[in-house]
């Protein structure tokens, strides 16, 4: 039986998320990979990072790629029916809801509160995005355009989360503290699509969040 994924967030200083990772902030922090899970085929290696600050959580995820399958949906758009990386986040486990933040190689942005009840799920998009309350998500590719269909070697995602944005879901964490989460990415270069995921218990069904890994705030390193 697979046991629980257990990470320890870093405590960092607010910086601007620039879609490349080359913030000093991350220099310190271990990669963390994707195992596959599903029935596709890529073998593309995936990787990320995690950090916390006072103001939110950020992410850093690597992507291995050959092909940008996405075809430039915008914000809010179905972007899971194309090439993504997907964090889910879980604060309170005495309740099914969590958040899902999607994020294409492109840029375009989804975020979501998801109320789940036995698999019976539907997001729901935030009110008044704007300002404090707003993720922040920028991209870079590798070895080719940063256009839709384009031939690559890989593409960068990072991203900040506001816990403003989870204001009245739940408290703002602070060091010690537990919030279930994982990490996904699916790519559609070949059918049927590829998924990896960090707690590999979940398999494809992203949506298991009862085998979400734990995330513990840590301190400064």
């Amino acid at each position: 039986m697979q046991t629980a994924k257990n990470l320890e967030l870093s405590l960092v200083e607010d910086f601007r998320v620039t879609g490349d990772g080359r913030g000093a902030a991350w220099a310190k922090i271990d990669w963390q990979p994707l195992g596959r899970v599903g029935e596709g085929t890529a073998t593309y290696a995936t990787r990320f990072k995690a950090a916390w600050s006072p103001r939110g959580i950020y992410l850093l995820c690597d992507c291995e790629d050959r092909q940008l399958t996405c075809s430039g949906l915008p914000d809010y758009g179905n972007l899971f029916t194309e090439d993504v990386v997907e964090l889910f986040l879980w604060p309170d486990e005495r309740h099914p809801l969590y958040f899902e933040y999607e994020i294409s190689p492109l840029g375009a942005q989804l975020p979501i509160l998801v109320s789940n009840h036995n698999g019976t799920f539907h997001g729901w998009l935030p009110w008044h995005y704007e300002g404090e309350r707003r993720c922040q998500g920028a991209t870079t590719v590798r070895g080719g355009e940063r256009a839709p269909g384009a031939a690559v070697t890989g593409w960068t995602v990072e991203c900040f989360i506001p816990f403003a944005l989870l204001c009245g879901v739940c408290p703002i964490p602070k060091a010690g503290d537990q919030w279930r989460a994982n990490v996904y990415r699916i790519d559609y270069d070949a059918a049927p699509c590829s998924h990896w995921a960090w707690d590999t218990r979940t398999a494809a069904n992203f949506h298991d969040y009862n085998r979400f890994g734990a995330w513990v705030f840590g301190n400064a390193r």
